[in-house]
C-alpha cells in the first residue's frame, strides 16, 4: 500500500480479461453497441479534451479528458448503459432476444418497432436510482414509448426528482436509502408480470441483466470512441492509463474489461486502470484490502453518484483482478478539480472531476507513481462521467 488513500493491486499487471463462456467477444460487442447508439435520436460523439499544462506539471506525456457532460442531451454517461440495458431487457421480456439479434448489428430490431410490440403487450419499465441512472432509464423508456416507474430514496433532492419526471417517468419516493428501494422494486417486478426490471448493479437474486453485461456493454461505446480519438491527439499512440470513478462498479468494470481485453493488449499493450472513490464510500478500496467484497458505511458527499457502500456482485471479479490501483479523494479535492477543469473550459461535476484529483494524488506519491508507471511516456485518459451540477461547496 502506497498510502492510506491509495491501494495498489499488483496482480492486475498480469490480468487479461476474457469473456465468460456464452459471451461474445468484446470487439464485436463494441461495434454492435456503437451501431445501436448511433441509431438513437440525437446521438453524439463526446469530446476528448487535452490538458497539456497538467501533463507538463505532472511529468506525463498526455492527460486527456473524455467529457460525458452532454451525452444524448443528458449531463452524464449513464444513458449509454441504460439505453442498451433497457433495449435488451425488453427484447428478453418479449422473447425476442435470440442469438441472431445478439450477434449481428444488421439484425437488431429498431427501437420504434420494439416499442410498438412492447406497448401492445402492455409492458412498463421499473427501476431504482440515486440520480443519473434513473433519468437515463426514463429517457430510454421515452424512446420506446413505454411507461416507467422510478423508485428513489427520500434524500434525493426535489430538483433531481423533477428532472426524472421531466423524462415522463412516475417517481416514487421510498423512506430510507437506495438499498431500501431494492426489495420494493423486486416485489413489484415479481408480482406485476408486465414490469421489466432494469438495474445497473448485480444483486443476489437479480442478475439477469447484469450477467449478460448489458449496462457494461453499453458503456463500451464511450471507450470505442475514445480509442479512435486518443491517437488523433497523441501522434498515433494509444492510452496507457485510464482513470475512472467507481460507485457500485459498473463503469469501472467496463473500463477494466476494455483496457485489459486480450485483443486490445495484443494491439496496444497493457494499460493501467485506476479507480477513484469518495473517502466517505470507499467500498472498492476496502474490498481490495480485505480480499473480498466488503460493505462499508457511507456518509454525505458531493460525489453522490459514487455514494455506494457495496459493489455490484458481478463487477467485483473484474475489479478485484483488473484494477491496478484504488484511490480515494475528499470532497475538497474533488471540488478543487472541478474548478481546475472549469478554468480549462471543461464543465464537470464532482464525480467526473474526481478522476483528475485521483491522478494528482497518485502522481504525488513516489511509490504509487513508480508502481503505476506514471512517467514521461504515460498517456492518461480521465473519464469525466458527469457535467456541471449544483452541490454544496465543501468548507
Amino acid at each position: 500500500m502506497a498510502s492510506s488513500m491509495i491501494h495498489l493491486n499488483p496482480m492486475a499487471r498480469g490480468y487479461t480479461y476474457k469473456p465468460a463462456p456464452g459471451e461474445t467477444g468484446k470487439a464485436t460487442d463494441e461495434s454492435i453497441v456503437l451501431a445501436f447508439h448511433q441509431s438513437l435520436p440525437s446521438y453524439n460523439e463526446t469530446t476528448l479534451h487535452t490538458l497539456p499544462a497538467v501533463a507538463v506539471a505532472l511529468g506525463l506525456s498526455h492527460v486527456l479528458v473524455k467529457d460525458e457532460s452532454n451525452r444524448f442531451g443528458l449531463p452524464a454517461f449513464k444513458i449509454l448503459g441504460a439505453s442498451w440495458a433497457a433495449y435488451r431487457a425488453v427484447l428478453t421480456a418479449l422473447g425476442l432476444d435470440d442469438k441472431q439479434q445478439a450477434t449481428a448489428a444488421t439484425t437488431l430490431m429498431s427501437v420504434a418497432e420494439l416499442g410498438s410490440i412492447a406497448r401492445d403487450r402492455g409492458l412498463r419499465i421499473v427501476t431504482s436510482t440515486e440520480g443519473n441512472c434513473g433519468r437515463a432509464v426514463a429517457r430510454m423508456a421515452k424512446y420506446l414509448g413505454l411507461p416507467v416507474r422510478v423508485f428513489v430514496p427520500e434524500y434525493m433532492s426535489e430538483a433531481t426528482r423533477q428532472k426524472i419526471r421531466g423524462e415522463g417517468a412516475e417517481v416514487l419516493v421510498v423512506k430510507g436509502t437506495y438499498e431500501d428501494t431494492i426489495p420494493i422494486i423486486r416485489k413489484e417486478a415479481k408480482e406485476m408480470k408486465e414490469s421489466v426490471l432494469v438495474l445497473d448493479v448485480g444483486l443476489d437474486g437479480y442478475e439477469v441483466v447484469p450477467k449478460l453485461q448489458y449496462f457494461v456493454e453499453g458503456y463500451s461505446s464511450m471507450l470505442a470512441e475514445s480509442d479512435k480519438q486518443v491517437p488523433e491527439l497523441t501522434g498515433g499512440n494509444a492510452a496507457t492509463h485510464a482513470v475512472v470513478p467507481c460507485g457500485a462498479g459498473s463503469i469501472a468494470q467496463a473500463v477494466a474489461q476494455h483496457y485489459k481485453a486480450a485483443e486490445r493488449q495484443a494491439q496496444h499493450g497493457s494499460a493501467m486502470v485506476i479507480a477513484v472513490e469518495a473517502t466517505t464510500a470507499a467500498s472498492l478500496k476496502t474490498s481490495l484490502g480485505a480480499g473480498q467484497p466488503t460493505l462499508v458505511p457511507t456518509a454525505d458527499t458531493i460525489m453522490n453518484g459514487m455514494n455506494c457502500g457495496s459493489l455490484s456482485t458481478l463487477a467485483w471479479p473484474v475489479l478485484s483482478q483488473g484494477v491496478d490501483a484504488s484511490v480515494v479523494v475528499s470532497d475538497q479535492e474533488s471540488h478543487s478539480a472541478v474548478e481546475e477543469l472549469k478554468s480549462s473550459g471543461i464543465l464537470a461535476g464532482p464525480c467526473g472531476a474526481a478522476t483528475l484529483a485521483a491522478l494528482r494524488r497518485v502522481c504525488a506519491d513516489p511509490r504509487a507513481r513508480s508502481a503505476l508507471a506514471l512517467g514521461s511516456e504515460a498517456i492518461v485518459v480521465l473519464h469525466c462521467t458527469e457535467g456541471a451540477r449544483d452541490y454544496l461547496i465543501p468548507s
